[in-house]
């Protein structure tokens, strides 16, 4: 549903998507401040929400303006709930209408959307299907708001003036707030297509000391890389060009690539006398470059930004000479174990958050299972050379020891090493 069709409904599409007659408000809206309480009664419900459906929970998360801090908001608690089928209504409506949940929004036709109040607690309970696009919508205006208060800040004076207004129903108010809802989403996209431009200067200086990435990733991927002197090389992902100058160091003749045009121009600044980087999103055609022009390809934690892998490793492919190589380093799939409320076998969008000089910055990226590594590397025609889960260098231990035991105690990162067969 485009955001056009979701901001206009009529009153004849508020009385029909009602199973029972709609409220009339006719009234203003009351907003409170923001009340800690919130999140509580969110984590109650939640875990009766869980306790009745079981494994039919594909999410539970909670959203809307009683999920960030400080942001004002009607006293009502919502709650995203995703299941395999929200069509399916045998399937989940019985067990919450027999828990005291009541059923009163049906949508068919917007995204097979369906809402429940809650039996003791003023929730509402939106319920969607696996994959639809609304709960990435959800997430992504929730989340900005989170974690920049000017946004958050904005949206909560807007919702203030236009809660003074008289609205015949609380929908008519809903759809008011499009304006800046949509503005506001629009800023999260940009943000979340090149998410580094927000903060590439404290990212750039924190990937020259991280252990993660000293210790561990950079020497993991050299590794893999072999003797590079004179190969052509493709690092995607360039960042702050770190690994692009070791590469170059050891004798390669390094293009970078980044989607991030704030990380692209500190790596000039520091590496440009000696490599060429470039603007470029490896989820779409890398049209500078010629087929065959590419001996090795380093894609350092790049690939799980990406949900469907097809489109980039076709183009590994296309670039790559006969015989090429990429080496490449994602997260492990034993990442599930430190994220709330995945499950291994789904391919899943998680969000992290980082601290970067006393800043938090959220971070997308998906996890998958191991079988859906594998099976996207078969079908784009690769052969898998080699497959490692290695330890960090020795000096990690006295430079960190918590990165260490972090490093040591289990796989954070796998790496893969590639060959276009000839």
């Amino acid at each position: 549903m485009s955001e056009r069709d979701r901001a206009h409904y009529s009153d004849e599409d508020i009385r029909s998507s009602w199973v029972a007659e709609p409220p009339k408000l006719n009234s203003t809206v009351t907003l409170a401040d923001y009340d800690p309480e919130w999140p509580r009664l969110y984590e109650r419900e939640a875990e009766r929400i869980r306790g009745l459906l079981g494994d039919r929970v594909v999410a539970l998360e909670h959203i809307g303006s009683t999920s960030v801090p400080g942001l004002c908001a009607k006293p009502i608690v919502d709650v995203l709930l995703v299941v395999p089928d929200s069509a399916d209504e045998p399937a989940y409506v019985p067990a919450l209408t027999g828990a005291g949940y009541r059923l009163v929004i049906r949508e068919p036709a917007r995204d097979e959307h369906r809402a429940f109040k809650g039996p003791d607690t003023n929730v509402n309970l939106h319920v969607y299907s696996r994959g639809c696009p609304e709960i990435e919508r959800y997430r992504l205006f929730r989340d900005r708001l989170r974690t920049h208060d000017e946004e958050r800040d904005r949206y909560a004076t807007a919702k203030r003036e236009l809660a003074s207004r008289t609205w015949q129903y609380i929908q008519n108010y809903a759809d008011a707030k499009t304006e800046i809802v949509d503005e506001i989403l629009s800023r999260a996209r940009e943000a979340a297509a090149a998410p580094y431009d927000e903060f590439s200067a404290a990212y750039a200086e924190h990937s020259g000391v991280n252990p993660f990435q000293v210790y561990y990733d950079r020497p993991a991927i050299l590794g893999l890389a072999g003797e590079v002197a004179g190969l052509r090389v493709l690092d995607v992902g360039s960042a702050a060009g770190l690994l692009a100058a070791e590469l170059a160091d050891r004798g390669a003749r390094v293009t970078g690539i980044d989607r991030s045009q704030g990380m692209v121009d500190i790596a000039r600044a520091r590496f440009g006398d000696r490599i060429d980087f470039h603007r470029a999103d490896v989820a779409r055609p890398l049209d500078f470059l010629a087929d065959d022009s590419v001996d090795l390809v380093t894609a350092s934690l790049v690939l799980h930004y990406l949900r469907d892998w097809g489109p980039t490793l076709a183009e590994f492919r296309r670039v790559l000479r006969p015989g090429g190589t990429v080496v490449a380093s994602v997260h492990h799939p034993e990442d599930w174990h430190w994220f709330e409320g995945t499950r291994y076998f789904e391919t899943e969008l998680l969000t992290d958050e980082w601290n970067l000089a006393g800043h938090r910055h959220r971070v997308q990226f998906y996890r998958r299972p191991l079988s859906a590594t594998f099976t996207a590397l078969r079908e784009a025609g690769f052969v898998v050379d080699r497959l490692e889960e290695p330890a960090p260098l020795p000096e990690c231990e006295a430079a960190d020891p918590g990165a260490w035991t972090m490093l040591t105690g289990g796989p954070r990162f796998l790496y893969l090493r590639l060959i276009n067969p000839r």
